[in-house]
C-alpha cells in the first residue's frame, strides 16, 4: 500500500513503503514500467495531458510509473517537497544550472569537490557566460566575501570528496539566504540515512544515485531534492533535454532505497575501524575520516551527520610511486573510482577522479600524490585490514 501520512512514519518505512501506488494487479513489489509512451482513451484526453490540465503519463522523458516511485520516495527520506530523478549524478547538476542560470550569472563553488564537477563549472558553464568562483569549503568568510549581486547560488559537497572536510550547513544557508542566493548540497556520502541538509536550511539536494543509494554498484543515476517550484524547473530541462533515469534503473534504486539505512550504519562501523587503524600505522601520514577524533571537524559531524559515512582518505609518504604500491598490492580492494558499493574500492583521485584538474587546482583542493581514497564496503574489516597491510607493510 501507500501510505497516506507520511509525516508520521520512521526513515526505515519510508524508505520502502513510499511512492509505491498498486495497479489493478495488486502488486507487491514496485512493477518496471519498460514502456517509453502511454496511450489516451481520446485526442482530447491526449491534449490534456500535454497541456498539463489533467494529471497523467505522456512520454518516458518526463513521465514514468518506476521513475515517480523513486522520485516520491527519495522525496520523502530527504524531507523535500519534490525530486526530479536524472540519467547520472553530473546530469542532476547539469539539469539544475541549465534550469537555473543564464548568460551573465555567478555561482560559488567549493575547491572541494569531485573533479568532474569542478570541470563542470569551468569549463562548460563557462562557454554559456556563467561565472564560478571557488572557494575554501570550510571558510565561512571566503563564502560570504565571493557572493556578487548576480550570485544565484552556492554549490558544495559536505563531507567533501575525498578529504571529507565538512561545513556547518545551517550557517552556509544564513549567509545564502541574507544575499538571496539557493544553497545546493551535494549529499552523495552521506545519504538521508546520515545528513538531511534540507532540514539544515539548504533550498536543494544533488545525488548521485550511482552511488549509496544502490548500494550495490549496479546502475547509474542522479537526483535534485527540492521545492514543487524548482523541481518544476528541472522536469523542463528534462523534458526538453532528455537526460531522463531510466526505469530499470529506477527501480534498482528503489531496491536499494530499502535497505540503505543499514547499510550506511554498516559502512560507518566498517570505515570507523579502518580509518583507526590507518591512523596507527607508521607508514600513514594523515588520515582524512570525519569519525576520527582529529578530523578538524569532527565536533561539527557529530552534530550535523547521525554517523560519519564510509569514506576515508589517507595519505603515505612517497608520492604517486608509494600510493600506487600500496593500492596495486590489495587483493580484495576494487581498484575503481566509483564508491558506496557493498565491495570496498580503492583509488588514486590524482590520477582519477580529479585527474582533469591542473596541478593548480589540485593543490588548492587538497589533493596529493600519496593521497589514496578509499570506499569502505561490507566485508568483514578485519579482511580489509589485512588486504591494506599487503600493500603498507
Amino acid at each position: 500500500m501507500h501510505p497516506d501520512n507520511t509525516d508520521e512514519l520512521g526513515f526505515d518505512t519510508l524508505a520502502i513503503r513510499t511512492g509505491h501506488h498498486r495497479t489493478a494487479e495488486n502488486e507487491h513489489s514496485e512493477p518496471i514500467f519498460p514502456t517509453s509512451s502511454f496511450v489516451f482513451a481520446n485526442a482530447a484526453e491526449a491534449a490534456a495531458r500535454f497541456s498539463g490540465a489533467t494529471p497523467g503519463n505522456i512520454y518516458a522523458r518526463f513521465t514514468n510509473p518506476t521513475t515517480r516511485t523513486f522520485e516520491e520516495r527519495l522525496a520523502a527520506l530527504e524531507g523535500a517537497e519534490a525530486c526530479v530523478a536524472t540519467s547520472s549524478g553530473m546530469a542532476a547538476i547539469l539539469s539544475l544550472g541549465l534550469a537555473l542560470l543564464k548568460a551573465g550569472d555567478h555561482v560559488v563553488c567549493s575547491k572541494q569537490v569531485f573533479g568532474t564537477t569542478t570541470v563542470l563549472w569551468n569549463k562548460y558553464f563557462a562557454k554559456f557566460g556563467v561565472d564560478v568562483t571557488h572557494v575554501d569549503l570550510t571558510d565561512l568568510a571566503a563564502w560570504r566575501a565571493a557572493i556578487q549581486p548576480n550570485t544565484r547560488f552556492l554549490f558544495l559537497e559536505t563531507p567533501s570528496n575525498p578529504l571529507t572536510e565538512i561545513v556547518e550547513i545551517p550557517a552556509l544557508a544564513e549567509i545564502a539566504h541574507a544575499a538571496s542566493c539557493l544553497l545546493v548540497v551535494d549529499n552523495c556520502f552521506c545519504t538521508p540515512a546520515l545528513q538531511r541538509p534540507l532540514l539544515l536550511g539548504a533550498d536543494v539536494v544533488i545525488h548521485s544515485a550511482t552511488k549509496f543509494l544502490d548500494g550495490q554498484g549496479r546502475a547509474i543515476g542522479g537526483a535534485v531534492c527540492t521545492s514543487r517550484a524548482l523541481a518544476d524547473e528541472v522536469v523542463g530541462v528534462l523534458r526538453t533535454l532528455g537526460p531522463t533515469m531510466a526505469p530499470f534503473n529506477a527501480w534498482i534504486f528503489l531496491k536499494g532505497l530499502e535497505t540503505l539505512n543499514l547499510r550506511m550504519k554498516a559502512h560507518s562501523a566498517n570505515a570507523q575501524r579502518l580509518a583507526e587503524w590507518l591512523e596507527a600505522h607508521p607508514r600513514v601520514s594523515n588520515v582524512y575520516y570525519p569519525g576520527l577524533e582529529s578530523h578538524p571537524q569532527h565536533a561539527l559531524a557529530k552534530r550535523q551527520m547521525k554517523g560519519f559515512g564510509g569514506i576515508v582518505g589517507f595519505e603515505v609518504e612517497g608520492g604517486r610511486t608509494a600510493a600506487w604500491q600500496v593500492i596495486d598490492n590489495t587483493r580484495l580492494f576494487s581498484i575503481t573510482a566509483n564508491l558506496g558499493d557493498a565491495k570496498s574500492t580503492i583509488t588514486h583521485p590524482a590520477s582519477t577522479t580529479h585527474g582533469r584538474l591542473s596541478d593548480e587546482q589540485r593543490a588548492a583542493a587538497g589533493i596529493k600524490e600519496g593521497l589514496i581514497r578509499l570506499a569502505v564496503g561490507l566485508e568483514d574489516a578485519e579482511d580489509l585490514i589485512r588486504d591494506l597491510e599487503r600493500g603498507l607493510g
